[in-house]
């Protein structure tokens, strides 16, 4: 009897480990890429202690600190899903940076014609029109894949590109506003057409939308059977096709979904922070999207925490510039230590005897 209850208690404990393997693994990792930047720092004559003491000073310090981060915290989240969605069935899409910025554009220019209608009609449809254009744009990396064979992770970085350029050029040509001299820009949104913040908050609505957002796609993969169809398909994808599982449908929905998502930020860029769509849409959410996405394993909940530390650090990188004299890409050289962590973790996965099962 004895030897049954310890038994079952040690696979209890067993069962606890392997659950927490994939929350400690990129822990670590983050940890890793932290010390290992910490050493870039002290090889450029800077105190670790202090730049780390004036990230938290600058992300997490004061009211006007989380208001600050909550509100770039905003499109990452939306961002990390538009990879976090088609990763679950183990496409790698990095392009997420063209679908915030033609989603942008398409909330600008849908817009233009909805002057002076009121905003619960003009909202919804700037907000579908952002995202059935990122949808599409995505989408066509996921169609690329399945019926062209096309790698993803190429074909949606092309993209981005091409998004980019398509923006610049509409922006600063057909749907230029005139008044716009130093920043080519289309027309200013009409004030009814702008989002609004939160009440008590200095934050946009754009972060509760990301909020629901990630909570939805995490039903969405773990509770439901298109979800569970998906991370099969994942796993293996030809044990999914021999199960008669919709693979192609599956590529070509997820895909479309993590675009519609990222166009959604788009939208809320134009509609709550710039006021019209510009070249700052392309701002490196999407690309900041990929490391929350793996950070937090692709999992929806955990993208919530892992955007808002994210997003501290790029709220901070002005107070270090001022108080340490150090350059702005100084975030994009952590950003690229920790990225690089977190993808050599994956090798650590199922190798660490801390979480094999003893005897």
């Amino acid at each position: 009897m004895a030897m049954v209850e310890a038994q079952v208690t040690g696979g209890g404990a067993m069962a606890a480990l392997r659950r927490a393997e994939p929350v400690v693994i990129p822990v670590l990792a983050l940890l890793a890429g932290l010390a290992v930047f910490a050493l870039f720092l002290l090889t450029q004559g800077r105190s670790p202690i202090a730049f780390f003491g004036y990230v938290w000073q600058g992300a997490f310090g004061s009211a006007f600190s989380w208001m600050n981060t909550l509100s770039r915290a905003a499109p990452l989240l939306l961002a990390a899903l538009c990879v976090a969605l088609p990763a679950r069935l183990g496409l790698v899409v990095i392009g997420g940076e063209g679908a915030i910025v033609l989603g942008g554009l398409a909330a600008g220019a849908v817009a233009l014609p909805l002057a002076g209608v009121p905003a619960v009609i003009g909202l919804p449809l700037m907000a579908a029109s952002a995202m059935a254009v990122g949808a599409v744009w995505i989408g066509m990396a996921g169609a690329l894949r399945h019926y062209r064979g096309v790698n993803e992770t190429i074909s949606s970085l092309l993209l981005a590109y091409i998004a980019i350029a398509l923006m610049n050029h509409l922006v600063e040509g057909p749907l230029r506003d005139p008044e716009s001299l130093n920043k080519p820009s289309t027309a200013p949104l009409d004030e009814a057409l702008r989002v609004g913040m939160i009440p008590a908050m200095d934050v946009h609505w754009g972060l509760v939308f990301g909020a629901i957002a990630c909570v939805v796609a995490w039903v969405l993969v773990e509770r439901t059977r298109w979800g569970f169809a998906a991370r099969i398909a994942g796993g293996n994808v030809r044990a999914a096709e021999v199960q008669g599982l919709p693979v192609g449908r599956l590529i070509l929905g997820f895909t479309a979904l993590g675009g519609a998502c990222a166009g959604l930020a788009g939208f809320f860029e134009v509609a709550a922070v710039h006021g019209s769509a510009n070249a700052s849409l392309a701002a490196g959410y999407g690309y900041t999207g990929i490391l929350i996405a793996f950070l937090a394993r692709h999992n929806g909940m955990a993208i919530l925490p892992v955007a808002i530390l994210l997003a501290g650090f790029d709220a901070s990188s002005g107070l270090i510039q001022r108080r340490m004299d150090l350059p702005d890409a100084t975030m994009q050289v952590l950003q690229g230590i920790v990225f690089m962590a977190i993808l050599m973790s994956d090798a650590a996965y199922g190798r660490l005897a801390f979480f094999k099962a003893k005897g």
